[in-house]
């Protein structure tokens, strides 16, 4: 195989890597990537999947606007540098995407980019995915004996090490390199006692692994005797442990190896702690969600709606901020909690003055839900069937109403009853948002009989990735 080709191979194969990784770990991610190769090499494009449309005009400044200077930047950080040591790079910075760039001096530059979902537990663990192709693309890139494939494959499955490789990242920013807990040992153990059921119940309640030295500093309600100590390996043993600390501010401490005892106290800094939440639960470090995990894998997903396009059309509309604001923050609280309920429901925003009449139980007088008694009731009421019914000043006027409307060509009979009588109701009435909340918790957005949220810039990769082709081409139109 001549060497181009074999380089360009590395390219996509390292890309869909990227791609298919993040899809499962995220939502549908699209992925970019600039480089040059050489120090006189010009900058090339990667970008089949339009993600860097938009960001031109800054792409352009950083690149052109130097009149070359970023590359004698460049130049100056990787003299004397050992072959394929990768040098973080500055991030552009761009809006709404995540970002790890790389110099090299056997890969003179390159940047990765991808999407950052507003749902993320955090950032991180996509920083290091794209750390470590940028890692692989430098090692395969100038290697004619490298397995082709491997480097794809290690990143269709690097969800649960890219955790880890912030949590080390961040545990060696605290402790040192001396640090004695396994951390991929224990988010694999993790992951096994979540798939681990109890007399057919999921775990609950909280387990968190903190480094031996912080053990003495940590009040115990008890401790088990040294001798005795199960081993945080013995999945169903530590299963039955978590039944003492369910529904309670009760905690099991590990050292990464056992369990030592049970607390009352906060958990340490920096310390790994698992909320088992039934059958998900969350991945925590200092106070802060990294990932969420269910199905036996890690996520990025808060796994709360963010209902980003509902707050979009709520300010396209005449009503002032303050107003949208506040309905926005009603309809949010009614979504997480039918979804933290796990049971599926219909909001019928009704932005028409006066409302629509629709067919259920109408409330007289309606009952505003910036009163807590009030959203607390309706919280409530969202478990009856039918939809609820507010109005634009947050007020709820009805609950149990049906949804009526004419057939449409557009519906998706794969989705059920309460979704397409959404989009049958929303075609026929103007001003009218519905949310349609799933029991398995996805929430459309449908408004004129389109749901909203479906749409997506997204779309799959084929077989083969289009040429790379130069930044100046790329900026100045011409399409991959």
């Amino acid at each position: 195989m001549n060497q181009t080709l074999y380089q360009k191979l590395c390219v996509t194969n390292i890309m869909n890597g990227v791609i298919e990784g993040l899809c499962k770990f995220s939502h549908p991610s699209r992925v970019a990537l600039m480089f040059a190769a050489g120090p006189d090499d010009p900058v090339l494009v990667l970008d089949s999947q339009d993600l860097l449309q938009g960001h031109e005009v800054k792409i352009r400044q950083m690149f052109f606007s130097e009149n070359g200077h970023w590359r004698s930047r460049v130049d100056k950080k990787i003299k004397c540098q050992p072959t394929g040591y990768l040098i973080p790079e500055n991030d552009l910075a761009l809006s709404g995407l995540i970002s790890y760039g790389g110099i090299c001096s056997d890969f003179f530059y390159q940047v990765w980019f991808t999407e950052h979902h507003p749902d993320l537990c955090s950032i991180h663990p996509t920083e290091r995915w794209l750390e470590q192709a940028a890692t692989l693309l430098v090692h395969d890139y100038n290697s004619r004996r490298a397995a082709i494939n491997s480097s794809e494959y290690v990143l269709k499955n690097y969800a649960l090490q890219a955790i880890a490789d912030h949590i080390v990242d961040e545990r060696d920013k605290n402790f040192g390199y001396d640090s004695k807990i396994r951390v991929t040992s224990i988010l694999n153990n993790i992951l096994d006692i979540s798939k681990t059921k109890e007399e057919g119940s999921w775990p609950q309640g909280i387990l968190f692994f903190c480094d031996p030295r912080q053990i003495a500093k940590t009040e115990f309600i008890t401790r088990i005797q040294e001798h005795e100590r199960p081993r945080v390996s013995n999945i169903k043993h530590i299963r039955k442990l978590l039944l003492a600390v369910e529904e309670s501010d009760r905690k099991l401490v590990s050292d990464g190896k056992t369990i030592i005892g049970i607390t009352g106290g906060p958990v340490p800094d920096y310390a790994i702690s698992a909320h088992f939440k039934g059958d998900y639960g969350f991945l925590g470090l200092n106070d802060t969600r990294i990932a969420s995990f269910f199905d036996g894998s890690f996520h990025s997903t808060t796994r709360e709606a963010k209902l980003v396009e509902l707050e979009e059309l709520l300010l396209d509309t005449d009503m002032d901020t303050a107003t949208s604001t506040i309905l926005f923050q009603v309809v949010s609280h009614l979504v997480h909690s039918a979804g933290r309920a796990r049971h599926g429901c219909t909001l019928v925003i009704d932005l028409n003055d006066p409302p629509v009449r629709l067919s259920g139980h109408i409330l007289d007088p309606p009952l505003s839900l910036v009163e807590p008694q009030n959203i607390d009731l309706t919280c409530s009421l969202l478990k009856i069937d039918g939809a609820v019914h507010l109005t634009a000043d947050s007020c709820i006027h009805g609950f149990a109403c049906l949804l009526d409307g004419r057939t449409i060509s557009w519906e998706n009979m794969a989705r059920g009853a309460r979704y397409n009588s959404a989009l049958r109701f929303s075609a026929d009435n103007a001003k009218i948002i519905v949310v349609v909340v799933s029991a398995d918790r996805p929430v459309s957005i449908i408004f004129n009989g389109i749901e909203i949220s479906a749409f997506s810039n997204w779309r799959p990769v084929g077989q083969h990735t289009p040429k790379p082709i130069t930044l100046e081409k790329y900026l100045n139109g011409v399409q991959l």
